[in-house]
């Protein structure tokens, strides 16, 4: 017997039996469409998980922390040929330092306190900046300023001490672009004659804004409290700023004298993939300093969600599991029906294996129309689900359901395998029919 012949037998019994086909077929529409809808969900929190944490900054980043920069004695500076060190490790592709001080920001009778961050181009070009803005140019004379879209919030009124933003929910009357925006770095300390402290005022400047973080002031991201400039730049000024004084936010050696080179406390090193961040990190800690990265808490992220998606596609499988009992009394019934058929086919010399082939093509049949019709209102669910559950859970914006196309090709394999698996067991009964016994039988 041909293979065609056996397919269009296969087709033709089980439109004979319309009513018991479609019941079989919808039990395991059901149970596909539950386990994909399931499968779908733990797909799309994790996609969008690690889109909220991408936002936040790069996956591959690592931080670099060395707080100990302050203060004499023994310390682990972290200077440019830190830098250097950090970029011959195995993986890594960049190194930016960040050169932390704190200032103030002040226009009319508005004022706040700021930290101003040096970095690296390479660096800068990884921010996302507002429309009509741009970053700061390398190595210029004046500074230019990068605002983070959240300062605006801080700014407070210097004759009431009231702050707009906090206390009533007004952002204080502040244009960074079109109005004279002071900046003031902080004052450092000189001993007298007398051996007094004494407070030098750092001078107040005009620095232009060149830009602001993309965002409203709500909008968190890592970069939206603080104020950036190019590094070099800041390294001049600081230093024609400062000379012959301690910079602030920069340590001093055991007799208490200014280093002649800038240290940091932080630094951003970029790793080649993620899979090697975690090798990275504890090659530098290993030399001393602390360190942080999204990957420490993507990891503990990960496994949750593993254990959340166990838990949706086990409930699928549940479903599915029912779907393959009703595979398997369909297809037994159907042999107790065709009981005379089976024997017919055998005294007229069709092999075993043809008889139990069409069998399994019935419920490889009934498997896989389940499955694509399963698939189809997966996908219905799923556009219902993106429409309504993202603001309810705190994804407002991204899909928390995700059907990639390796999920629809292992659905309808999985549901054709199901049906095959379930049909087995009938088909082997129906060639072990004595023919003659079979024939006798109404």
């Amino acid at each position: 017997m041909r293979f065609s012949d056996i397919i269009a037998m296969s087709a033709g019994n089980l439109w004979k039996r319309k009513v018991r086909s479609i019941l079989t077929i919808l039990g395991v529409m059901i149970g596909t469409a539950s386990i994909v809808v399931m499968l779908s969900l733990g797909l799309g929190l994790k996609s969008a998980m690690l889109n909220e944490i991408q936002s936040e900054g790069s996956m591959t980043d690592i931080q670099v922390y060395n707080y100990n920069n302050g203060g004499g004695g023994d310390q682990k500076l972290m200077t440019d040929e830190t830098m250097e060190e950090f970029l011959a490790l195995e993986h890594v592709t960049g190194a930016s330092p960040r050169l932390s001080t704190y200032g103030q920001l002040s226009q009319g009778k508005y004022q706040t306190g700021v930290q101003f961050i040096g970095v690296s181009q390479e660096y800068m070009s990884n921010i996302p900046i507002a429309e009509g803005g741009r970053i700061p140019a390398p190595n210029t004379k004046k500074l230019e300023l990068l605002i983070g879209n959240s300062v605006i919030q801080d700014f407070y009124d210097t004759k009431s001490g009231r702050s707009p933003y906090w206390e009533d929910g007004e952002l204080p009357d502040v244009d960074y672009f079109n109005k004279t925006l002071f900046t003031q770095f902080d004052s450092t300390y000189t001993t007298d004659a007398d051996g007094n402290m004494v407070e030098q005022p750092a001078k107040r400047n005009i620095f232009p804004v060149v830009g602001t973080v993309e965002g409203g002031p709500d909008d968190y991201n890592q970069y939206c409290w603080s104020v950036y400039v190019d590094i070099d730049s800041m390294k001049r000024y600081l230093t024609d700023t400062y000379r012959g004084q301690q910079i602030p936010g920069q340590p001093t050696d055991k007799n208490g004298k200014p280093y002649k080179y800038f240290c940091y406390n932080e630094a951003v090193i970029s790793v080649d993939d993620l899979d090697n961040v975690e090798e990275v990190q504890q090659l530098i800690g290993d030399m001393g300093y602390e360190t942080y990265s999204q990957q420490e808490w993507i990891k503990s992220a990960q496994q949750e969600l593993l254990i959340i998606e166990a838990v949706l596609g086990g409930i699928g499988a549940i479903s599915l599991f029912v779907a393959a009992i009703g595979i398997a009394n369909t297809m037994m019934m159907s042999i107790y029906e065709r009981t005379k058929e089976i024997g017919v086919m055998k005294v007229l010399g069709c092999s075993l294996g043809n008889i139990r082939l069409m069998f399994l093509t019935e419920a490889a049949f009934i498997g896989f129309i389940g499955g694509v019709v399963g698939l189809v209102i997966s996908y219905i669910l799923s556009f219902i689900c993106n429409l309504i559950l993202p603001g309810l859970v705190g994804y407002e914006g991204q899909h928390i359901s995700i059907i990639p196309l390796w999920l629809v090709l292992v659905a309808i394999l999985f549901s054709t395998l199901i049906g095959m698996i379930a049909g087995f067991f009938p088909a082997q009964r129906a060639t072990k029919l004595s023919p003659l016994a079979a024939i006798r039988n109404e």
